[in-house]
C-alpha cells in the first residue's frame, strides 16, 4: 500500500467514524422536544431511550459473526442502512406523536451505530498495525468531533426554530455525502487477518481463562465507570440542565456542546499527553476531572457554574474508554482481553444510562447522577491496574 492509499484509507476511517457521533448528537439535541411532543415523564423517557441500548447491544453481539461472514465493507453498509432508517422512523414517529415509534427508531439507530463502531474499531486497529502508526486515539476523537458538530448544528437549528423535518433531512444528507465519498476507500486490512487465530480453545474457553486475571477484572471496573460517565451525559445532559438547573432548550443544547467539545479536545490531545506523563497518571487525572465535573453538576445550585463544570466532565470521560482498552490489551491473549474490556464498556455505556431515568423520576436527574459519581471515584482508586504490566510499551501503543 503506497502513501497515497494509506492517506485515503486513514481519512476514510476518520470520516466514517465521524458520522455515528454526528447522527447521535443530532437526535440527542432534540430530546427535550421529544419529551415535550410525547408528553413523556422522566421514567418514560428512560424506557424510550433504552431502545437505543437494546439495538446497540444486539448488534455488538452479532457484529463479530457478521464481519466474519460478510466482511467489513458490507457490514458497514448494513450499519448505515440501519442508522438512516432509524432517523427516518424517528421523524415519522415524532410527527405522529408515537412513543412506540420513537422506541423502534432508537433500536434501529442503536443497531446501526454499534455495527459502524465495531467495524471501524476492527478495521482501524488492523490498519494501525499495517502502517505502523498509532491512530486509534484520533479515530475516537473523530467520533467525539462528530458529536460536537451534531450538537452545535442542533443548537443552531433549535435557536432559529428550524423544524425537525429539515433538521433530520440535513442529517441524512451529510451521512449520504460522506459515505459515498469514504466507503470506497475503506481499507479491508482486517479481512486478511481474520484467519490468524493462534490461540487454542474456543472463544468462551478463552474468555473464561482471562476472567480469572485479577488485573483485567479491576480494569473492568474502571471501564464500567468511565463508559457510564460518558454515556450518562450523552443520554441525559440536555434534560439534566433543563430540569436540574432551569436552563432553556437552547442553553441546555449549548451545555451539551460544551461536553462534546471537552470529549473532542481530550481525545485529540490524549495520545500526546500519555506519551509524556504515562497511562496511569493520565487515567487518574481523567477520573478526577470527571468526578469534579459531576460533583459540581450534582451539588452546585449555581446554574452557570454547573454548566461550566460539564467541561471537566467531558475532558475526564474522554480518555477512560481508550486508555482502559489499551491497558487490557497488555498480555499474551490481547484480542480476547480487549474484547472483554470493550464489551464491558459498551454494556455500561449503553445499558446503564437509561436506568438512571428510574432514579431521576423519584429523586430528580441531579441525584440520578450520584451513582455515576460514585463509580468514577472508584475508578480513580482502581486506575493503577492500567500500569501493572509493561507500562512503557503500553503507553506507546495508545
Amino acid at each position: 500500500m503506497d502513501l497515497q492509499q494509506q492517506l485515503r484509507g486513514k481519512w476514510a476511517i476518520y470520516g466514517l467514524m465521524f458520522l455515528p457521533g454526528f447522527t447521535w448528537a443530532s437526535w440527542v439535541s432534540r430530546t427535550p422536544y421529544m419529551r415535550d411532543i410525547l408528553h413523556a415523564s422522566t421514567e418514560m423517557m428512560g424506557m424510550i431511550l433504552f431502545g437505543f441500548s437494546c439495538g446497540s447491544m444486539l448488534c455488538v453481539l452479532l457484529a463479530g459473526k457478521l464481519i466474519t461472514h460478510f466482511g467489513t465493507s458490507r457490514v458497514m453498509r448494513y450499519g448505515f442502512v440501519l442508522l438512516l432508517s432509524g432517523v427516518a422512523v424517528m421523524l415519522a414517529a415524532l410527527l405522529l406523536h408515537s412513543a412506540y415509534g420513537v422506541f423502534a427508531s432508537l433500536v434501529l439507530l442503536g443497531g446501526g451505530t454499534a455495527l459502524i463502531d465495531v467495524v471501524i474499531n476492527v478495521e482501524g486497529a488492523a490498519f494501525e498495525r499495517l502502517i505502523g502508526k498509532s491512530i486509534m486515539t484520533t479515530i475516537h476523537g473523530f467520533f467525539s468531533f462528530g458529536t460536537l458538530i451534531g450538537a452545535l448544528s442542533g443548537l443552531a437549528m433549535t435557536a432559529v426554530d428550524v423544524s425537525i423535518t429539515w433538521h433530520f433531512a440535513f442529517v441524512v444528507l451529510v451521512n449520504l455525502l460522506i459515505v459515498s465519498a469514504a466507503l470506497r476507500h475503506l481499507p479491508a486490512t482486517s479481512d486478511s487477518e481474520r484467519h490468524e487465530q493462534a490461540h487454542s480453545g474456543g472463544f468462551l474457553a478463552q474468555v473464561g481463562r482471562e476472567l480469572r486475571d485479577r488485573q483485567l477484572l479491576i480494569l473492568g471496573v474502571v471501564i464500567l465507570a468511565m463508559a457510564l460517565a460518558e454515556g450518562s451525559a450523552n443520554d441525559w445532559l440536555p434534560l439534566l440542565m433543563i430540569d436540574g438547573h432551569n436552563l432553556n432548550h437552547t442553553q441546555s443544547t449549548l451545555v451539551y456542546a460544551g461536553f462534546t467539545a471537552g470529549m473532542t479536545v481530550g481525545r485529540f490531545l490524549g495520545g500526546y499527553v500519555v506519551d509524556r506523563l504515562g497511562r496511569v497518571l493520565v487515567l487518574r487525572a481523567s477520573a478526577f476531572s470527571a468526578a469534579l465535573g459531576l460533583a459540581m453538576v450534582i451539588f452546585s445550585n449555581n446554574q452557570w457554574l454547573a454548566a461550566a463544570a460539564v467541561l471537566f466532565w467531558g475532558i475526564g470521560a474522554s480518555l477512560g474508554f481508550p486508555l482502559t482498552v489499551s491497558a487490557a490489551g497488555d498480555g499474551k491473549n490481547s484480542a480476547i482481553r480487549v474484547t472483554i474490556a470493550a464489551t464491558l464498556g459498551y454494556l455500561a455505556f449503553l445499558v446503564g444510562p437509561p436506568g438512571l431515568g428510574f432514579i431521576g423520576e423519584h429523586a430528580g436527574l441531579r441525584m440520578a447522577m450520584l451513582p455515576v459519581l460514585v463509580m468514577v471515584l472508584l475508578a480513580l482508586f482502581c486506575a493503577g491496574a492500567a500500569g501493572s504490566r509493561d507500562l512503557n510499551k503500553a503507553d506507546q501503543s495508545v
